[in-house]
């Protein structure tokens, strides 16, 4: 592997652009960079709604558009890699793996975050208290954005464990994901449970579709215009339903107990087809960008989208006080788009300036690496293609 020590610029280290150079899929770092922009507007629109400020009502109605499939779409894409994961790493090397990029970095973060936002109760709208520390084990769904990575982690163990000790078949790994899809609001007063048992559908049905999603025929498919513009009215068509029937946010709920849980059930079937179009037409999407060759900053987006998801929330409550406390500053517009780009780049700045190869390395990895040397682009095996970097399947 060749070595190169040529001198780069602050913006460039900042940013990490070489990943742009290596021999990647670009559309996973579309696929990841879409997502991870979306969930910040979500989070930076209930950050403006806690603080009791109007918020013009399109704005509400696209997070809820973006809400039905943006996080189905992170399990999806996990499942996609984890049979090549698997080939691999052995199950314990793979779980050790697992637990570094995703539990070790929720346990850290979560209580940083819990910590300043009791630290700063007075002038947040996040109400803290100690008893918070103790959902970090059992209701991670209470501590905002954090429920994600306990989830996926659990969902990928599950996963690993019955399809190499207990011979789980693709089809069996679906059906059982059904299962848990339904009866996942049994178990919805500890999320810690019922977040893994909602989305473990969507990471077997990655694994399910992994083979078909690299085949040539279906690459064909996935990168022609007109599939993309068959796609839109669908799309719009089932985004219509899904706001005009008011679903509920959280897929868990009401409790099993509510008298209108049957109803309930039409909605789980609803949104889970709502969210499979909504998935699609963002891989459909994220080939014809890759084909374009465009915007290719939502490629680095993507690639640290990982680092984005733990600290946006801090980045853009400061933002959002800081906006609002010292310039008086309360139009929507203005927070919302200030407070998604400081989210983004900020974390992105932070994680390759202070973590990366920087003092800080511990707040994403309990032992230290070596420093990461800029790489010319390598070129990689056809074989190894599909194997991503572990780190940024999470």
């Amino acid at each position: 592997m060749e070595v190169a020590s040529e001198k780069r610029s602050w913006w460039a280290v900042a940013f990490n652009t070489a990943v742009l150079k290596e021999k990647r899929l670009p559309w996973v770092d579309y696929l990841r960079g879409l997502a991870i922009i979306l969930i910040v507007y979500r989070h930076v629109l209930i950050g403006i709604q806690r603080a009791h400020m109007e918020v013009p009502s399109y704005l509400v109605q696209a997070n809820m558009i973006f809400y039905s499939f943006r996080m189905p779409l992170f399990f999806i894409l996990s499942g996609i890699f984890i049979s090549g994961s698997l080939k691999k790493y052995s199950i314990g090397k793979l779980a050790g793996i697992k637990f570094e990029n995703l539990l070790y970095p929720y346990f850290i973060w979560t209580v940083i975050q819990i910590t300043l936002q009791i630290a700063l109760n007075s002038i947040t709208n996040s109400d803290r208290s100690f008893i918070d520390y103790s959902y970090i084990f059992y209701q991670p769904r209470s501590l905002d954005q954090f429920w994600y990575l306990p989830a996926l982690f659990n969902a990928t163990m599950v996963f690993i464990l019955l399809r190499e000790k207990a011979k789980l078949k693709k089809w069996m790994q679906l059906l059982l994901g059904v299962i848990l899809y339904f009866i996942s609001p049994y178990f919805q007063s500890v999320s810690m449970i019922s977040d893994w048992m909602a989305f473990y559908f969507f990471f077997a049905l990655g694994d399910a579709i992994s083979d078909l999603v690299f085949r040539k025929g279906s690459l064909r498919i996935f990168n022609h215009n007109l599939t993309l513009l068959l796609l839109i009215p669908v799309f719009l068509l089932t985004q219509w339903y899904y706001l005009s029937h008011h679903f509920d946010e959280y897929i868990g709920s009401p409790t099993i107990s509510s008298p209108n849980y049957f109803a309930h059930i039409k909605d789980q079937v609803s949104f889970i087809l709502i969210a499979l179009v909504g998935c699609f037409s963002m891989f459909i999407l994220a080939f014809r960008m890759q084909e374009w060759k465009i915007l290719p900053f939502l490629r680095v987006v993507g690639f640290h989208s990982l680092y984005i998801y733990v600290m946006h929330v801090i980045v853009t409550a400061c933002t959002r006080l800081t906006l609002t406390m010292i310039f008086g500053i309360r139009d929507p517009h203005l927070l919302i788009a200030v407070s998604i780009f400081l989210g983004i780049t900020i974390p992105i700045m932070f994680y390759n300036l202070l973590i990366r190869n920087g003092p800080l390395w511990f707040l994403f990895s309990y032992k230290k690496k070596p420093s990461q040397p800029v790489r010319k682009n390598i070129a990689v095996p056809e074989s190894e293609v599909r194997v991503v970097s572990v780190r940024n399947q999470a």
